[in-house]
């Protein structure tokens, strides 16, 4: 993974930023593995950002694969969709990944269904109007697919007065361990420029840029092989392994040097980023009817016995997708989801995978070590780490002191928590979790302002 192919090219990058230790040698050359069918399902309604799903099955009514289970519950919601034959076996609170219990629906599966999908194709894309596109992408539940599940449909709908010159496919990938969109890039290469030229027909952008961090040349050479063939513009932009390169900010940096302004969205420097799963997961949507009941994980760590990308349905317990992977090494692993560096912690295995989840991470203690918290020695470490140049020594000791309107001077709402000042405080100090906290406080003060 550390050769770089001389073929890419020059690398673009940002400044800041860490190094963190890869470690996706582990799975970086598995191809994607189909996971089998389970006995049940849990689907959670609220797999996304914004306001849940609401059923619109009985329990005792049998699904179909594919079948829509949930509608959307407002504009910024999306529908859910069964991914197996089966029966409705509980509309109840399941426990979640956020360790939270949430309305959810439980299918069992139907074990002598041959599994075919039941859904028919969608009217293709040529054909649609602009609102009937963004209505068709949040009918098939498309969400993005990097780990923050925000409605695809919602960021595909350009504000009056807002225009898109630049999209941006967020391949960069560059959380250590996980390797799922690396895979997709290279096996679904062709599915990928597909979306591109899909998105691009409501989105009218002038240049399609698909950003890959340079430890995944086989992605970059694929791609722009398959780019050739399009009729877009498109580049596919070698970057450099940096963390958090993947972040949209930071990208935009990277490939066209233009800075997003505090408080401001990609879209107001003229461009649209999304990551490449949700773009391929379009495309199988138009062309193969699929919608959104499947993603690849990347199952990783040493306490894993066999490292693997896997095409999970959703709703899978992780603790059957965990054992389709061998199982673990460890009697008791530190389990993340996502990756390490933003990922949560999970507690245990017994909850579905959901639309967000690209990776279940299982380390053992000589991965995850305890860290005794010192005070800062003001080394200023994390100001050369934060790539929003941002202050975390004083925001950290602001949150100690409860100021919380004094880390909002010192802009601690911009923080997208990458956890980059942590990654190299020395004394150990959980900056990222007093942001949370300081950002949570100051959210609910303005909150209670605005309602008195």
């Amino acid at each position: 993974m550390q050769n770089t192919s001389t073929a890419i090219g020059p690398l673009q990058t940002f400044r800041h930023g860490v190094h963190p230790e890869e470690f996706k040698e582990l799975s970086c050359n598995s191809r994607i593995e189909r996971m089998p069918f389970v006995e049940e399902y849990i689907l959670p309604l609220g797999q996304h950002i914004g306001a849940p799903s609401k059923a619109v099955v009985k329990e005792g009514q049998r699904v179909r694969r594919g079948e829509m289970i949930a509608e959307p519950g407002g504009f910024v919601s999306v529908a859910l969709h069964s991914p197996v034959d089966g029966t409705v076996a509980a509309i109840d609170l399941f426990d979640q990944p956020n360790g939270q219990m949430a309305p959810g629906i439980k299918i069992k599966t139907d074990p002598f269904s041959t599994q075919k999908l039941a859904v028919n194709l969608p009217t293709p894309p040529e054909n649609l109007t602009t609102k009937e596109f963004i209505a068709a992408v949040q009918q098939a539940g498309l969400v993005g697919m990097g780990g923050a599940a925000f409605p695809a449909h919602v960021k595909f709908s350009i504000p009056e007065g807002k225009s898109c010159k630049y999209l941006m496919m967020n391949g960069c990938e560059c959380e250590p361990f996980l390797t799922c969109d690396h895979r997709v890039m290279v096996e679904y290469a062709g599915d990928l420029i597909d979306g591109c030229e899909i998105l691009q027909r409501f989105v009218p952008a002038e240049k399609v840029y698909i950003a890959v961090e340079a430890n995944k040349p086989d992605a970059i050479l694929v791609l722009r092989e398959a780019a050739k063939k399009s009729r877009l513009d498109i580049e596919v932009v070698g970057l450099e392994v940096k963390y958090p390169q993947g972040a949209e900010k930071m990208m935009i940096s990277a490939i066209l040097g233009e800075e997003v302004p505090a408080g401001k969205l990609p879209l107001d420097v003229g461009t649209m980023v999304s990551n490449v799963g949700t773009i391929v997961a379009m495309s199988q949507y138009f062309r193969k009817g699929l919608p959104l009941i499947e993603r690849v994980v990347t199952v990783s760590g040493t306490a894993v016995k066999r490292p693997a990308n896997v095409l999970v349905p959703i709703g899978t317990p992780m603790r059957q997708v965990v054992d389709y992977c061998g199982g673990l090494t460890h009697p008791s692993p530190r389990m993340l989801l996502g990756g390490p560096m933003m990922g949560a912690v999970q507690k245990n295995l017994d909850v579905p995978v959901v639309k967000g989840t690209s990776g279940i991470l299982l380390l053992t203690d000589q991965e995850v070590q305890d860290i005794n918290t010192l005070n800062c020695i003001r080394c200023g470490r994390c100001l050369d780490a934060c790539p929003l140049f941002l202050n975390p020594a004083r925001m950290g000791a602001l949150a100690r002191k409860g100021l919380w309107e004094e880390m909002e001077d010192y802009n601690v709402l911009d923080c997208f928590e990458c956890g980059s000042c942590s990654f190299v405080c020395p004394s150990g100090i959980p900056l990222v979790q007093s942001f949370r906290v300081g950002k949570a406080m100051i959210r609910e003060r303005k909150a209670r302002e605005k309602e008195g």
